[in-house]
């Protein structure tokens, strides 16, 4: 059929030569290239066909109809140029612009991917068939290819192939396609287009023998490699030999025992096709297969739920293969996780790794080595990899070792390099982009110990201390031992002489080797000028070191005293601050005794009446004030309590609720809500409503201190479980402008293992810590910024207790990739006007306070915690003994010049006061 196609188009390409008119021959060009782009597509389209396996003669004949319709097409479109025809002429113009600027940009940089792929669809789409699979071929020797771009080139490489020679091309293409990356489309192509040539000589065998290698290739695909295997049984099934059965028998025993997807349906279909009942030992197989695809199948719907590149999944599923150690299983994964992760060099690695030190076939193990460095060659890991596992395996030296043409290509490379740093690096962000100038001193050990070039050598280092080098002892002492592998001792000697003078960090270290040098190779003369020069190098540097610790001095005392004169400054701002609180005092004093000399006419001072919590007139003593009022002519003042007295009497209601006991069977049922607001009036009340949208509640149980106070956390009762459950959900809502935070009701007591939740405190590569945010940064607006560089799964911004925020947030990432991203892009990102810092979730390890049983005293023995009072030590120590009570201690010992200091009452002491009744204490008011 494709013969006939081709045959076809042969001939209309015939038609226009009979006799163009010279008036219309720019037409008559544009129309023949249009149809011979028609009729190119529709001999791929026939040809294709003819490749399918049925092989049948109907498909052909459809083929060849459409085939027909094809060169009709083509035919009209030639006889009649419409108006259709100046479009495609101008679209194709723009093409071949577009070519040529690929082309050209190809040309300057060979290692453009994007260019190549662009490059290839253009021509493809101008039926540049030539030109096309040239493209493809340079792009193939450069990149490994994805399996996209090989089914498009297989394809129309297929629709193409006419003969024997072309089918054999084609083979070619599916041996490079299926190298580059493992491809389950691919090898079922190769199969299924392999089952086209099985009439030529050995097409059996050649069939047979890619069926069985895709097998090992992807046939333990727990996804994609069923389609292989029934693949294979259809072919041996369609062909009429006596042994097919047996060979349609070992297939579905091979396929059974392996754990794939959808294993029953086709243990069902071997039951159907086999006329023996099954054997034993296949069922235990695939009963076993069975139990394997279980534990597999967690990680499967893994990567069927993650997104791609899915490497952390990969990842996980690579640990569990390699716990199993079977390598089939472990190449395969790798080979899977490749596909989406090719550019991943330390996953290369691992691969590489693992068949060095496990499979050790040189094949193989080669193989994947030239993969990594074509898919990462810009990891230098890679190719110190590839080039051990070449000595390893014996290479042959000539394919390792440099020519005298390699060489100069190495050199060219290295001026590269610091020609690249040089312009890219050092202009544009004004640093230098290898401060040790690692590669001009790899360059100078290649050319001193490979090249034996030491004048090129030298040359290296002394451009390398140019650079800000020459300071550093260790510089100098790498370029000595440089000297003293590969050169003469007058250049060691010259060497170690400009060390002395430029050295400023550790100047007796190349001192004493310049020394030692002299000492064992010198002469006489050699060794005085080489003492002469060192003490001298080193009193300079002694002088410069005492000048610089003088400085350095100076600028301590200068901040000891700027310190001093801060701290003074404090003082003196607290004094003052202290001296207007007294006056202030005195103020107040002053008043209220101008207000007591008013009121000396009273019976009773107020400062002696008797405080009573409730001073609410009674109705009755309202109405006898009534008539009082009207006699005299005069109102009389009503006792109204200020407001401070009215919070006091609440207070006093709240003390005087009885307090009821927790019930720890009830604990189910129960949460335990704190970090409430103190100012909250009447808690019950306001946190009811919010309760109740969880379930029934029975009870809200708040806290008050003993002045009657709130202290900001309750326990709310419900009536069933399930409501208890839902209302933990309600943690962290904001209730007044304060995060409230809500935790089961566990008795810490009983249940010492009881932990609530808290945030991890581990590293987390999937979570990103940033600081820096403006406080008016909202969660909205922060996840705008992070959804840019990846799906972000959570955003937490940090509060205080009070709600209020402290510019710390954490936000969660699918997956560390993107993480990692999101660290390049955002780290020094301006917000707000403010500059914030992003890294990885890596909290600091809290210090363990120190418990109160391991508080010990200075000789060893337990310090009693009750000495300084339940919250330790305050800052003030009062005695709260009235002065009347206290009783003198011995007179005061006189001392040598004045009386001795008098020794402070301590509490201890005044608490070994008698203890006196109300009668001791009223005798002592009268006495006075």
């Amino acid at each position: 059929m494709a013969t006939a196609a081709a045959t076809s188009a042969s001939e209309a390409e015939a038609e226009p030569k009979a006799g163009p008119t010279a008036e219309g021959e720019e037409d008559e060009v544009k129309a023949a290239r249009t149809r011979r782009k028609v009729l190119s597509r529709a001999v791929a389209a026939a040809t294709y066909k003819a490749m399918g396996p049925g092989w049948d003669q109907q498909e052909e004949g459809v083929s060849e109809s459409d085939g027909d319709e094809e060169y009709a097409m083509a035919s009209s479109a030639e006889s009649s140029p419409g108006e259709y025809e100046w479009e495609y002429d101008e679209e194709e113009e723009k093409n071949q612009l577009e070519i040529e600027r690929l082309e050209e940009q190809l040309s300057i940089n060979v290692y453009d991917y994007n260019c190549h792929v662009d490059l290839i669809r253009l021509l493809r789409l101008e039926g540049e068939l030539t030109k096309v699979r040239m493209a493809r071929q340079k792009m193939s020797e450069i990149f490994p290819l994805t399996e996209e771009l090989w089914l498009e080139w297989l394809h129309d490489e297929i629709s193409m192939a006419l003969d024997g020679l072309d089918r054999e091309h084609v083979y070619d293409l599916f041996e490079k396609a299926v190298k580059d990356y493992i491809c389950p489309n691919i090898w079922l192509e190769y199969g299924q287009y392999s089952v086209g040539g099985i009439g030529q000589k050995g097409g059996l065998e050649k069939v047979r023998s890619v069926f069985e290698r895709a097998l090992s290739s992807v046939g333990l695909h727990m996804t994609k490699g069923l389609a292989i295997w029934e693949a294979y049984r259809e072919f041996e099934s369609a062909i009429v030999e006596a042994a097919r059965l047996e060979k349609v028998h070992s297939l579905f025993r091979r396929q059974l025992a392996i754990p794939l997807f959808d294993m029953e349906a086709t243990f069902a279909e071997y039951e159907e096709w086999s006329e023996d009942p099954i054997p034993e030992s296949v069922i235990q197989n695939y009963n076993k297969a069975l139990q394997q695809l279980e534990k597999y199948k967690p990680y499967e719907e893994a990567l069927l739920q993650a997104e791609a590149p899915r490497l952390a999944e990969y990842q996980a599923y690579i640990d569990f293969e390699m716990k199993i150690g079977d390598p089939a299983r472990v190449q395969l994964i790798f080979e899977r996780a490749l596909v989406e992760n090719c550019l991943v060099p330390d996953l290369w690695i691992r691969y590489s790794q693992y068949l060095d030190r496990q499979l050790k076939v040189k094949d193989l193990v080669l193989s994947v080595h030239n993969r990594a460095v074509r898919n990462c060659p810009w990891t230098v890991a890679l190719w110190s990899r590839y080039l051990l596992a070449m000595e390893r395996h014996g290479v042959d030296h000539q394919v390792i070792s440099d020519s005298s043409k390699e060489l100069e290509e190495l050199r060219s490379a290295f001026a590269r390099a610091l020609e690249y740093l040089k312009q890219e690096v050092e202009e544009r962000f004004n640093e230098s982009g290898d401060p040790s100038c690692m590669i001009m001193q790899n360059w100078a050990r290649i050319e001193a110990r490979l090249c034996n070039n030491m004048q090129k050598a030298r040359e290296l280092w002394d451009s390398i201390m140019t650079k800000g080098n020459a300071k550093y002892a260790n510089m100098w002492l790498e370029y000595y031992n440089l000297e003293r592998a590969h050169g003469d001792t007058q250049h060691c000697r010259k060497a170690l002489h400009r060390a002395v003078q430029c050295t400023s960090d550790y100047p007796e270290h190349v001192c004493e080797v310049l020394l030692t040098m002299e000492r064992t190779e010198g002469t006489l003369e050699d060794w005085d000028i080489a003492v002469q020069k060192t003490e001298t190098r080193l009193a300079r540097v002694n002088e410069q070191r005492i000048k610089v610790a003088e400085k350095e001095a100076a600028l301590a005392q200068q901040e000891e005293e700027k310190a001093e004169q801060r701290k003074r400054a404090r003082a003196e701002k607290k004094a003052l601050k202290k001296k207007k609180k007294t006056r202030g005092a005195d103020k107040r004093k002053a008043e209220e005794d101008d207000e007591k000399e008013w009121g000396d006419d009273e019976e009773e001072q107020p400062s002696k009446r008797r405080k009573v919590e409730d001073s609410t007139p009674s109705a009755g003593e309202a109405q006898d004030r009534e008539p009082e009022a009207g006699l005299l002519g005069k109102s009389v003042p009503v006792d109204v309590d200020p407001p401070s007295k009215q919070k006091e009497r609440a207070a006093a209601l709240k003390r005087d609720v009885p307090k009821v006991p927790h019930d720890s069977s009830k604990d189910s049922i129960t949460v335990f809500v704190s970090n409430l607001p103190y100012s909250m009036s009447e808690p019950d009340v306001q946190l009811r409503p919010l309760f109740e949208a969880c379930g029934e509640v029975a009870e809200i149980r708040p806290i008050f201190s003993n002045r009657g106070d709130f202290r900001g956390y309750c326990y709310v009762e419900f009536k069933e479980e399930k409501s208890a459950l839902q209302a933990l959900e309600l943690d962290r809502k904001n209730v007044e402008g304060r995060p409230m935070f809500v935790s089961p009701c566990v008795d810490k007591s009983k249940n010492p293992d009881f932990k609530v939740f808290r945030y991890s405190t581990a590293l987390e590569k999937h979570k990103l810590f940033v600081s820096g945010l403006p406080f008016s940064c909202t969660k909205e607006e922060l996840e705008e910024i992070c959804k840019a560089h990846g799906t972000v799964k959570d955003i937490r911004l940090v509060t205080n207790r009070a709600g209020k925020p402290k510019g710390l947030a954490y936000v969660e990432y699918e997956s560390e990739s993107q993480a990692s991203q999101a660290v390049l892009k955002m780290d020094g990102m301006t917000v707000k006007e403010n500059v914030i810092k992003v890294a990885i979730s890596n909290p600091p390890q809290r210090k363990v306070p120190e418990k109160p049983e391991a508080r010990r005293a200075p000789g060893g023995a337990l310090v009693p915690r009750q000495i300084y009072g339940a919250r330790g030590k305050g800052r003030t120590q009062l005695s709260l003994l009235p002065r009347a009570l206290q009783r003198p201690g011995a007179p005061a010992a006189q001392a040598e010049n004045g009386p001795a200091p008098r020794p402070a009452v301590t509490t201890s002491a005044a608490t070994e006061a008698p203890k006196m009744s109300n009668a001791d204490f009223a005798k002592l008011l009268l006495r006075k």
